[in-house]
C-alpha cells in the first residue's frame, strides 16, 4: 500500500548564481576543468525516476529576469504553469532563460500576456522579491536547487533519489 504523505509546496524564486552576466557563461567555462558528465547522468537518472527529461546543455543563463517573470506569472495566478513551463524551456529544451524572447514565449504558452509581462520584468518591480529571497536563502544555509524543507528542520538539496524522500518520510513519520 503507497503512503501518502500531506505535501505545502512554495516556490521561491531563488537566483543561485546572481554572479552570471546578463548574457549567460557556458558550462565549459564556469565549471572549468570539471567533466560534467556524470552530473547528467545523475540529474536523467532521477529525472527518469519522475517522468522529467533532462537534456544537456552548454549555457549557464542569467536567471533574473525568468525569475522576475515567475513573479509576475504569481500574481497573475499562473506560476505553477509558467514554472513548469520555463522549467521545460531550460532543463529539456536547453534555451536560455535569461533571453527575452524565450520568457515571453513561454509567457505565452502559460496563458500570460507576453507585452505586460515582459513590462512588468524591465521596469524592476519584482527585484526587491528576488533580493530578499536571496537574503532568506543565506540565512538558512541555502547552498543549491532545488531546496526541499520539511518540518522546518530537515533539508533535502538537490536531484536526489526517491529514496532519499521516502527514507526521511519514514524517519520522522
Amino acid at each position: 500500500m503507497k503512503k501518502e504523505y500531506p505535501i505545502e509546496d512554495v516556490w521561491v524564486s531563488y537566483e543561485l548564481h546572481p554572479e552570471t552576466p546578463a548574457a549567460g557563461v557556458l558550462l565549459s567555462e564556469r565549471f572549468k576543468g570539471r567533466d560534467l558528465s556524470s552530473f547528467y547522468e545523475q540529474l536523467r537518472a532521477r529525472g527518469r525516476e519522475v517522468g522529467v527529461v533532462f537534456n544537456s546543455h552548454t549555457l549557464l543563463s542569467n536567471s533574473r529576469l525568468s525569475l522576475m517573470a515567475s513573479e509576475y506569472a504569481r500574481d497573475m495566478g499562473k506560476h505553477d504553469s509558467f514554472h513548469e513551463s520555463m522549467f521545460h524551456a531550460y532543463f529539456t529544451e536547453g534555451l536560455d532563460i535569461g533571453n527575452p524572447d524565450v520568457i515571453a514565449s513561454v509567457a505565452v504558452k502559460s496563458g500570460l500576456d507576453a507585452k505586460e509581462m515582459l513590462t512588468a520584468v524591465n521596469d524592476g518591480r519584482y527585484a526587491s522579491r528576488l533580493d530578499d529571497s536571496r537574503r532568506e536563502g543565506q540565512l538558512m544555509g541555502l547552498t543549491g536547487i532545488p531546496l526541499f524543507i520539511i518540518n522546518n528542520q530537515y533539508k533535502i538539496v538537490g536531484a536526489q533519489p526517491i529514496e532519499v524522500f521516502s527514507n526521511l518520510l519514514e524517519k520522522i513519520r
